[in-house]
């Protein structure tokens, strides 16, 4: 399974067809129901029944990798090891919650790429002040002051660039004490304890279905 960007070299050079045409970059494509040649060669998938897709509470201080040069944890540590499963999109080490890891290079494709619109919501815990227009330009709700001055508050995003959720609280002096993604897209964290993994539930699988035939029909 290629990455994003080695998806888009390919697309690129015109090695990459789609039904014999040549797509269009960020083009979301079902190989169950279409045909993909990379230099003239049939890629072929397997049945959308034989793959998984799991849900792991990432826990603190965990790479999300599948390993690591520098022998730190990695998410691989507490998945499955007859099954490989990539993650879908990045937790920095300091983030934990719900990561997405499946063997459905499709879906993960469609859950990352920035015209799917899905939405990321991350519960912060930080030190220093949330006046009304910050909370405003954030977009923060949910807003609890603690006992010990600090604030907890949700943001939601449907972009996934790298500690987005950081470099916004930092703009207005906020230091994250600690950050949790608790919702991407339809599936949620809810009593999920870290290190643990789940599968999904039916409504979640439905939902993710939908969004992939949504995605197919623009």
């Amino acid at each position: 399974m290629a990455s994003r960007r080695a998806a888009d070299t390919l697309i690129r050079s015109g090695k990459v067809m789609i039904d014999g045409r040549r797509p269009a970059l960020g083009e979301l494509v079902d190989p169950q129901v279409q045909k993909v040649t990379l230099n003239g060669r049939l890629i072929r998938t397997a049945p959308r029944e034989d793959q998984i897709t799991l849900v792991l509470n990432k826990p603190l201080h965990v790479i999300t990798t599948l390993r690591d040069e520098h022998g730190r944890a990695t998410v691989a540590d507490y998945l499955p090891a007859n099954r490989r499963l990539f993650p879908v999109g990045r937790l920095d080490a300091e983030t934990t919650g719900v990561l997405l890891c499946t063997t459905d290079g499709d879906l993960a494709r469609l859950l990352t790429h920035p015209s799917s619109g899905v939405i990321k919501e991350y519960r912060v815990w930080a030190r220093g002040t949330l006046d009304a227009q910050a909370a405003s330009e954030l977009q923060a709700r949910s807003i609890k002051q603690q006992p010990d001055g600090s604030i907890k508050f949700s943001l939601f995003l449907t972009e996934g660039k790298n500690r987005q959720v950081r470099r916004m609280c930092a703009q207005y002096g906020l230091t994250i004490l600690a950050l949790t993604r608790t919702r991407f897209g339809p599936v949620q964290l809810d009593k999920l304890k870290a290190g643990a993994v789940r599968p999904l539930t039916d409504r979640e699988r439905r939902e993710l279905e939908e969004l992939r035939a949504k995605a197919s029909r623009t």
